[in-house]
């Protein structure tokens, strides 16, 4: 048996079996480990097809699953009022049956899934900074998106082989992006501006891969500390991307008249996360470090 004399083991082989290639997540997740030289295989097989997922482990042999696919809808989630079955099949049944395959194999699963399960309420007032933490039974059922979320996640607890990821409104530094959060709200003609959690991948991602290297399991808050409003980005984008951007607000109930589902608005608790990575930046720092410093246009004052 080999012994490491320098004081350290040295790093096990990793290899990544990662879904959802054709997504944002999923293909930013391929890039990131081609940059950092950790061998990866996307899945072909449709989450939903148990045979075809056990083909895709066996030609593998992956230390770790992670799964980046599912339903959110297109052009967004109002898709999944009208498409439940479809919306069921990927989200609800796919996720379980990936999750239970991946157990029968003794496989950690890296389950990116969301924080939109919840809303502001009572206990958690909009700017208090008292947020939702890991334990908190969702609250937020406006969506059937949401809705298919918050089941699947009741139902991963029985697994003690996923690590639940609560991702919300994601943002990364390419601003080209349609399904970055940034670029939605700056083509929108209209916006309700309400603090809220939100996951910046540049940063966030990154430390996925290493929770999975510590084989971290159960729910967590995978947003960055503290809450941001629509304005409060879109006058960072002014400032550092676009000086003559203009915008217009308007509330939840006209906001209502134009989409066809409620959408979630809350704060998430970050204590569990920070904790296991104190290097973590607040939503704002992070924010003007990974987006918009990479991106800035306008000249420094």
């Amino acid at each position: 048996m080999g012994v490491a004399t320098n004081g350290s083991a040295p790093e096990p082989a990793l290899k990544f079996l990662i879904y959802g290639r054709t997504g944002w997540i999923g293909g930013l997740l391929g890039g990131l480990c081609a940059e950092r030289g950790i061998p990866f295989a996307y899945g072909a097989g449709r989450l939903e097809n148990r045979a075809q997922l056990e083909a895709d482990i066996d030609a593998a042999a992956p230390t770790h699953v992670f799964n980046a696919a599912g339903v959110t809808g297109r052009p967004n989630v109002d898709w999944c009022e009208s498409h439940r079955a479809e919306t069921v099949r990927a989200n609800v049944v796919g996720t379980l049956t990936l999750a239970d395959v991946c157990r029968g194999r003794g496989l950690v699963l890296i389950n990116y899934a969301t924080g939109c399960i919840f809303e502001y309420d009572a206990a958690h007032p909009l700017g208090t900074g008292v947020g939702f933490k890991e334990e908190d039974t969702p609250n937020f059922v406006g969506s059937f998106y949401s809705k298919t979320k918050a089941m699947v996640e009741e139902l991963l607890k029985n697994y003690e082989n996923v690590c639940t990821l609560r991702v919300r409104m994601p943002i990364s530094s390419d601003l080209s992006n349609p399904r970055n959060f940034i670029t939605k709200i700056t083509r929108y003609e209209k916006v309700v501006n309400i603090p809220n959690s939100m996951t910046i991948l540049d940063e966030l991602l990154p430390i996925s891969i290493e929770m999975a290297k510590r084989n971290l399991t159960g729910i967590w808050n995978f947003t960055n500390p503290g809450v941001v409003s629509h304005n409060e980005i879109l006058e960072m984008y002014r400032d550092y991307i676009d000086p003559s951007f203009t915008w217009k607000n308007f509330n939840l109930e006209e906001q209502a008249k134009v989409i066809v589902a409620p959408r979630s608005n809350n704060e998430l608790d970050q204590t569990k996360l920070k904790n296991e990575f104190p290097e973590l930046l607040s939503i704002k720092e992070s924010l003007i470090k990974y987006v918009f410093e990479p991106n800035r246009k306008t000249s420094k004052a």
